[in-house]
């Protein structure tokens, strides 16, 4: 018998990162000094949040450009270091952060993004009774965020509410004997897994709060925690018995013992785990290192199987993660981080790719995911109801999956298909040109009526069974979404007056030619 090697095929096998350049990096960000074990950056298609230093209080900067002047103006409104930032997965324009203030605040940025300081929040939640560590929105219902503090409580709170301060919960989960490190949501956001001090790591039901499993293991400390829904597993970095950075994989309805554990370095930095179930990639990635590993997730043995890894010689502080709708998938870029580099003031995005030939879309990697469309409003998910989220096709051009036809009544957010092709933001420029041009825009509006009403689905929604704003914030977004139309439609009609002028110019260019050859 001949030996034959045995070869695992993969699309994803030859993924490499490209770090961008440096007129696409943020420069001369104060990034904070605080030794909290997060992320400290938060990213979407418009705008990235980093939590800085500054005196007097907590603040963290929101920007859309490259080079930050030292004065840029801040979100400034906590007495408190902040700890964690997050922005709202349905609404690119709302962002939480908490505070050793106890206090976890909610703010509203202007599309143009951030021109003076921001000091009065749109909610402000106090329930706490000693620092908030870490928040999470709810991945599918509405304006529902959790947070967890040194209190050892996790609250649940509902933002669809008319009051500015919010002083009690809807819920509280009390069933950690110490400090919660990290929280992680299956992706209809009825389980919720966490890790602990007390070496633990424990699954439950959100809505209810009833403990479901806890996994205690004496060879593995978990510090990371991560659920793999579409495997139905767990997985957590952490430290071995003999300190040893480790990670560890779990079966979701078995916590009584690791599916595997190994062991990766004797570094002393936190692992911070990433998991893209679209294309079952794990990112794991070193607080303090300059290297970021990547693996593909198997439902079979060995179940983690390594591919390569991104080496810099600069060491990273926190990361910050695009959603997929912010990616560029003309260059076939699956995944994108922001490393935060402290010793250089410098925040730079490192892209992901898949290298294909061709330029065209890819429909093998990229299939349909989550998009920024809620399945659920808050009344809903605390009514006991659990929906997976509406999805959408990243394909340039396409519309949000009508998942759940149910949703197009009352929603205040919608689709956005523009891409995010470098960084997020540069909506100032756009902004006063929108303002500059309403008039043009009106003008505009009465030439091509006959094709707005041939395109009754803009940006996802049925313009036809769109219900009125109810709110002033939902007013506000309906305004914002119609100048985004206006400019993109301003767009398609400088392209068409472009393409005329060349066609216009190429058959000059053919009488031109045939006069001189009858000459």
């Amino acid at each position: 018998m001949s030996w034959r090697p045995q070869y695992r095929s993969s699309k994803f096998r030859h993924v490499f990162g490209k770090a961008a350049t440096k007129e696409s990096c943020y420069d001369g960000v104060p990034i904070t000094c605080s030794v909290q074990d997060n992320n400290f950056c938060a990213v979407n298609p418009r705008f990235l949040a980093v939590i800085t230093e500054c005196a007097g209080g907590g603040a963290f900067l929101v920007l859309s450009t490259g080079k930050v002047d030292p004065h840029h103006p801040r979100v400034s409104g906590h007495r408190g270091n902040v700890l964690d930032v997050k922005w709202n997965p349905f609404n690119d324009y709302c962002i939480a952060s908490c505070s050793e203030d106890t206090t976890v605040k909610v703010w509203e940025i202007p599309p143009h993004g951030v021109l003076k300081n921001i000091t009065v929040p749109w909610k402000e939640l106090q329930g706490h009774s000693r620092r908030v560590s870490l928040i999470e929105w709810h991945p599918t219902a509405n304006n529902i965020l959790f947070s967890t503090g040194y209190d050892y409580q996790i609250m649940i709170w509902n933002l669809d509410c008319s009051e500015q301060v919010i002083k009690n919960p809807v819920r509280t989960i009390s069933h950690h004997a110490d400090v919660v490190l990290s929280m992680s949501f299956n992706t209809d956001g009825s389980l919720l897994a966490t890790t602990c001090k007390d070496r633990k790591v424990r699954l439950m039901e959100p809505l209810s709060g009833n403990l479901l499993q806890e996994a205690n293991c004496k060879t593995h400390k978990a510090s990371k925690v991560l659920i793999l829904s579409n495997m139905k597993m767990l997985f957590t970095s952490g430290t071995s018995r003999w300190n040893d950075r480790q990670i560890a994989l779990w079966d979701q309805d078995d916590l009584s013992v690791p599916l595997l554990a190994e062991n990766l370095d004797g570094s002393s930095g936190v692992i911070f785990p990433f998991y893209d179930p679209d294309t079952h990639m794990l990112y794991l990635a070193g607080k303090g290192d300059g290297n970021i590993r990547y693996y593909e997730i198997s439902s079979e043995k060995p179940y983690i199987h390594y591919l390569t890894e991104h080496r810099s010689h600069l060491p990273q502080k926190g990361m910050g993660v695009m959603p997929k709708r912010g990616l560029d998938v003309s260059s076939c870029e699956v995944f994108r981080f922001y490393r935060l580099v402290t010793i250089k003031n410098l925040i730079e995005p490192l892209s992901m790719i898949v290298p294909r030939r061709s330029e065209s879309y890819q429909d093998d990697i990229y299939p349909m995911t989550p998009g920024n469309r809620p399945a659920l409003t808050a009344e809903e998910w605390l009514g006991g109801i659990n929906k997976d989220p509406v999805l959408m096709s990243l394909k340039p051009g396409s519309q949000v999956a009508q998942s759940y036809s149910e949703m197009n009544k009352g929603l205040g957010n919608s689709l956005d298909t523009r891409r995010s092709q470098s960084r997020p933001g540069m909506l100032q420029l756009a902004y006063i040109q929108d303002q500059l041009g309403t008039k043009d825009g009106k003008e505009d509006s009465g030439h091509t009526g006959e094709e707005r009403s041939q395109t009754a689905v803009s940006n996802g929604e049925d313009l036809a069974l769109c219900s009125p704003p109810r709110t002033e914030n939902e007013l506000r977004l309906k305004f914002h979404k119609q100048q985004e139309e206006i400019r993109r439609l301003r767009e398609l009609l400088n392209q068409r007056d472009v393409r005329i002028k060349q066609l216009e110019l190429e058959i000059k260019n053919v009488k031109n030619s045939h006069y001189a050859s009858l000459l």
